[in-house]
Order: structure tokens, then C-alpha cells, then sequence
């Protein structure tokens, strides 16, 4: 469960690579292109110019290099040529890469062009559970403090957490021990080791927290029709507390 020094390096590698791919995307301009077209970008960049493998595909028999989920999309949306972003949409872009066989992966949701206060809100409650849960990290620490101070940040705001997905450990393969769930209590769960590695990814509501999936198998909704937004990132115990394996350049003075 624990990685060896060498082991990290290699995830802090693929990590860096990944944090590449999300720059490409806050360059772009997400409006007007469909979320096939992000997936074509996305996977060209991954193969050509970082020389990775996007680690998604082909996972469990899934054909594309990343989840888009748009709005009432609560997770695994699958990119389609008729699935066009527009001004006032949201939509969290989930990307997995692989380098010298070690896996990172990360989510983002971005605003396109106008969007409601509401759906800004969201995004952003979102955004900063997420780092409530990085910021309960560190050896001696268990699981269900990062779950709960990601719950606790929602419920404050007025939002509901997604409790059917969670994080996973990650390394050699995509999905790993331990499960970190996005909700629980302090001082429960799992200790804490360094060397353990693992994504923190919540997924928050506008509405109530029951989802569904749709006929495909894969996408996975609200069943009341509010919007969802999640973010993610690969994290590492460290001696002193947590490494992001995953930041953005734009997170680097946080």
C-alpha cells in the first residue's frame, strides 16, 4: 500500500505530466468545442508531446482518454461530437496519464464563458473541499478526518456530497487500496503512513446527493437535475504532512 522513494518520483513524474495536460486545457477555449474534440486534443498531447499513455483508455473496456461531465453529470461522462460547451455550462474534465508504468489522475471543472452565480458557487465550494481534505492529510491522521472535513465544508455551504464514488489509492494501477470516502468521522478510518498514495476527488451537489447512471452504462447523473462539480487530485504522505503530486501551475502558491 505504502510506495518505496524510488516509486515516488516516478508517481511525482507522471503527476507533472498530468498538471501539463491542465495547463493545455486553461489555454484553450473550451467554448463552441465539443467534448470529443477535448478528448482528441487531449489524447494528441498526452501521446505526442508528453510521450505518456492516457492510462483511461481502455480501462475496463472504456474508449476514451478522459470523463467529461457536463452540468448534471455527476461523473465518467463520455465525450461526444454532439456534445457541444457552451456559455453558462460546467463541466469537470477527468484525465488519467501513465508514465514508466506509474498512474496519476486529476479533474478539474471549468467555467464556460458566462455562468450563474449559483453554478460559480458550486464550482467553487467544490474546489475548496477538496483542498479541506489535502489540508487534513499527514501520518497519524486517518481517512475519515479527510472525509469529514470535506462533508463538513458542503454541508456549511449548503451542498450535498456524491457518497456512491470515491477516492482510491493509485500507483502501478489506476485503482488501488485504500477507498477514500468523501465524508465519515474524525478519528476513524484507516491510519495514515507515509509513502501511501492516493486521489482525494469530491463530487458535490447543487441538489440532493441520489445519482443515477444512464442507459450507457457509464454516465452518471443527479437524479434531481441540479448541477454537480468535482475536482481531483493524486496525493502523497509525506514525513511532515502531504505532497500534491497533481498541482497545477496556477496552484503552486497556495
Amino acid at each position: 500500500m505504502t510506495k518505496r522513494p524510488e516509486e515516488l518520483d516516478l508517481l511525482a513524474e507522471s503527476g507533472r505530466l498530468l498538471a501539463c495536460v491542465f495547463d493545455l486545457l486553461d489555454r484553450t477555449s473550451l467554448s463552441g468545442l465539443s467534448t470529443l474534440q477535448v478528448n482528441e486534443m487531449v489524447e494528441n498531447f498526452i501521446v505526442h508531446t508528453l510521450e505518456a499513455r492516457p492510462a483511461s483508455k481502455g480501462q475496463y473496456g472504456y474508449g476514451f482518454v478522459l470523463n467529461s461531465s457536463v452540468n448534471d453529470v455527476v461523473c465518467h461522462g463520455i465525450p461526444s461530437q454532439a456534445d457541444v460547451l457552451r456559455d453558462g455550462d460546467i463541466v469537470n474534465f477527468d484525465i488519467t496519464l501513465e508514465k514508466n508504468g506509474y498512474i496519476a489522475d486529476s479533474s478539474k471543472t471549468y467555467l464556460i464563458g458566462e455562468v450563474h452565480p449559483a453554478a460559480r458557487r458550486l464550482v467553487q465550494t467544490t474546489y475548496e473541499a477538496m483542498w479541506k481534505g489535502i489540508r487534513a492529510v499527514r501520518p497519524g491522521a486517518r481517512l475519515g478526518d479527510i472525509g469529514w472535513a470535506i462533508e463538513r465544508h458542503a454541508k456549511r455551504n449548503g451542498y450535498s456530497v456524491v457518497r456512491e464514488y470515491c477516492g482510491h489509492g493509485i500507483g502501478r494501477q489506476m485503482h488501488e487500496e485504500p477507498q477514500v470516502l468523501h465524508f465519515g468521522k474524525p478519528g476513524t478510518g484507516l491510519p495514515l503512513r507515509e509513502g501511501m498514495v492516493f486521489t482525494i476527488e469530491p463530487m458535490l451537489n447543487h441538489g440532493r446527493r441520489g445519482v443515477g447512471t444512464r442507459d450507457d452504462g457509464w454516465t452518471v447523473v443527479t437524479r434531481d437535475g441540479s448541477l454537480s462539480a468535482q475536482f481531483e487530485h493524486t496525493v502523497a504522505v509525506t514525513a511532515s504532512g502531504v505532497s500534491i503530486l497533481t498541482l497545477r501551475r496556477e496552484e503552486i502558491a497556495r
